[in-house]
């Protein structure tokens, strides 16, 4: 069995982003030679998120919309976690539990197994600042 391990980084010029990694996803996936297996793309902070979703733009600003109503950002003394923390982060925090921490994504013949419209973002709730992502392969 094959495995590859890679890396990508990330620092956001905004505090929330939605950023299409799923190139990035495909060329480490050509990169490893796995013909057939599994890719896990994970992200490696706690206040961001890696999903399967469409590329279109209106649903992002949903996403954006959704999560802004489940956990607002400001104000940020409603949060315990900022107030004994002295941190202003808890709700990027509570967005990504509620986006998620990974996907797997089948390799067959080459190529990520997909299902119409799919493609892989990484999701940042607490930007400005860098942060890494995991992609992890392995089959034959």
């Amino acid at each position: 069995m094959k495995h590859h391990r890679q890396e990508l980084f990330f620092n956001t010029d905004t505090r929330r982003a939605f950023v299409n990694i799923t190139s990035d996803v495909e060329e480490a996936v050509a990169e490893s030679g796995v013909v057939n297996g599994f890719v896990l793309v994970n992200a490696m902070h706690i206040s961001a998120s890696v999903f399967i979703n469409d590329h279109e733009s209106g649903l992002h600003n949903d996403f954006e919309r959704f999560l802004e109503k489940i956990a607002p950002e400001k104000p940020y003394d409603q949060y315990d976690h900022n107030n004994f923390t002295y941190e202003d982060n808890a709700d990027a925090h509570i967005k990504r539990q509620i986006m998620g921490r990974e996907v797997v994504v089948a390799i067959t013949d080459g190529q990520l197994d997909f299902g119409p419209w799919e493609q892989i973002f990484y999701g940042e709730f607490d930007g400005k600042r860098r942060k890494r992502v995991l992609i992890k392969i392995i089959g034959e």
